[in-house]
């Protein structure tokens, strides 16, 4: 090596994407290499050894951070992608160090058209709309944890005026940030609904099993159990003509408050605008102006759901989910069960699950994939691209094109996914289409092409031109 450790102490400071391959930091304390570029949290110099290369770092005895990847990086899976999340991550712990896209993509170490060429592959989302979302997310991070005044929350989260941030905060929250700080110390807050927002279809598609015991839709409204920090909460959600009024029972507090409203938000798909998609396809959209894709109330339900549904109908696919929830759910009041979580699943044993109805092969796949969540080996929170989280997915046991592109969908919100395989979605596009059979995966792939960046509401597009309820 020809640079100092002093200099080289700078650079990971800095977390200099541009030294990327050329060195890497070991962190004697954690026992890990990395990445010039990691974003987790830099170790004082005296706990830090620099590499030329991997074979040298892992001779030290260290093993690559799973943040970075530095072990991905050099085996060249996809370098342009390791920079990118690398970036990424950056971004969403300091978002004032961005101010531009300019800035992203000098982290990134590629020019801003290459920059966006990443994101559209990758993450689904413009450049600037993602640092939008980052710098919205640190801020509401801050105030949760009854930090900074508002004044200060502006600049520090990367806006140049308290107007913008005000405006970026309620078009991305639903409330002012002062409203979202008063929301913290509450167990209820109102909403204006987005234009158009078809409520009937929120509450239709999470009411979709009349026998669910995690949630329920009756009139204008829709109760979900779920744990929320640890314990077993309900969120209600009561719509009226043009706002929907939020409440929690169960856990209290900021955090709690906070997640509540963050999970409100999933359930009405608050960050998939249509507008663009309807503009760019409106014979598709005909008649369903305003339909969007919603979430699962988080990402490991969405898995959970995804393994269950694989290949069997969705009567059967919804009684296995009731009895799981019942199984390892905790009960809160009106009858209804909070979702088990990652580590409640991953207690049970296979003739728990076969005791059910469960297939071997199926509890074999849950339980692996519960398993993999709860001891961290799939990381779940903070995930920006698609590809990286697609790979993660890939991995596991059980879990192929299908899933790992539902999870992305509905888990996730990732824009432009194909659960090519799906029975409905074949269907759907044979109707569409005019053709004599249901297309395989290579021509779902192709009809689908066109839809592109928006192929996840295209999807839903089509599932309910069927003129059912989307699974």
């Amino acid at each position: 090596m020809r640079w100092s450790d002093e200099h080289l102490y700078e650079r990971i400071l800095a977390k200099d994407a541009s030294f990327n391959g050329r060195v890497l930091t070991g962190v004697l304390t954690t026992g890990i290499y990395c990445l010039p570029s990691c974003p987790a949290r830099k170790p004082l110099a005296i706990n830090v050894r620099f590499f030329p290369d991997e074979p040298a770092a892992q001779a030290a005895g260290l093993r690559p951070c799973k943040r970075c990847r530095p072990d991905a990086f050099y085996r060249g899976e996809d370098a342009d992608l390791a920079r990118l999340e690398a970036a990424l991550a950056q971004a969403a712990e300091d978002p004032a160090a961005f101010p531009e896209v300019e800035a992203l993509a000098e982290a990134t170490g590629v020019g801003v058209t290459k920059l966006k060429d990443l994101f559209r592959d990758h993450v689904h989302l413009q450049p600037a709309a993602f640092l939008q979302r980052v710098r919205i997310q640190w801020a509401c991070a801050r105030l949760a944890a009854g930090q900074g005044e508002l004044t200060e929350l502006a600049m520090d989260s990367g806006y140049e005026s308290a107007s913008g941030f005000h405006e970026a905060f309620r078009r991305q929250t639903g409330l002012s940030p002062g409203a979202f700080r008063t929301m913290l110390g509450s167990d209820h807050f109102t909403l204006s609904l987005p234009a158009g927002l078809r409520v009937q279809d929120v509450l239709a598609f999470h009411g979709r099993d009349g026998q669910s015991v995690s949630e329920r839709a009756a009139g204008n409204r829709l109760h979900k159990a779920f744990l929320c920090e640890g314990r077993p909460s309900v969120l209600s959600l009561a719509f009226r003509e043009e706002a929907v009024d939020v409440s929690l029972q169960g856990a209290t507090g900021p955090a709690a408050m906070a997640t509540a409203h963050g999970a409100a938000l999933r359930l009405l798909g608050w960050q998939g605008d249509p507008a663009a998609f309807e503009a760019a396809h409106p014979q598709l959209a005909w008649g369903r102006g305003g339909l969007r894709v919603l979430l699962t109330l988080d990402p490991f339900e969405a898995l959970v759901w995804a393994i269950l549904g694989q290949q069997v109908n969705l009567a059967f696919a919804y009684a296995l989910r009731r009895d799981l929830i019942r199984l390892a759910g905790l009960p809160v009041e009106g009858g209804l069960f909070a979702h088990p979580d990652a580590a409640r699943i991953a207690e049970l044993k296979i003739e728990d699950l076969l005791a059910l109805r469960f297939s071997r092969r199926k509890a074999e796949y849950l339980l692996h994939a519960a398993a993999e969540v709860a001891l961290g080996r799939l990381l779940l929170e903070g995930r920006a691209t698609a590809t990286g989280l697609a790979r993660d997915l890939l991995a596991l046991r059980g879990c192929g094109p299908w899933t790992a592109q539902y999870v992305l969908m509905r888990g996730f919100g990732f824009r432009d996914c194909v659960p090519v395989g799906d029975a409905g979605l074949t269907l759907a596009l044979q109707r569409w289409f005019k053709l004599e059979a249901r297309p395989g995966g290579a021509e779902t792939q192709a009809l689908m092409a066109p839809f592109a960046p928006h192929r996840s509401l295209a999807t839903f597009h089509l599932w309910s031109s069927l003129k059912g309820t989307p699974a």
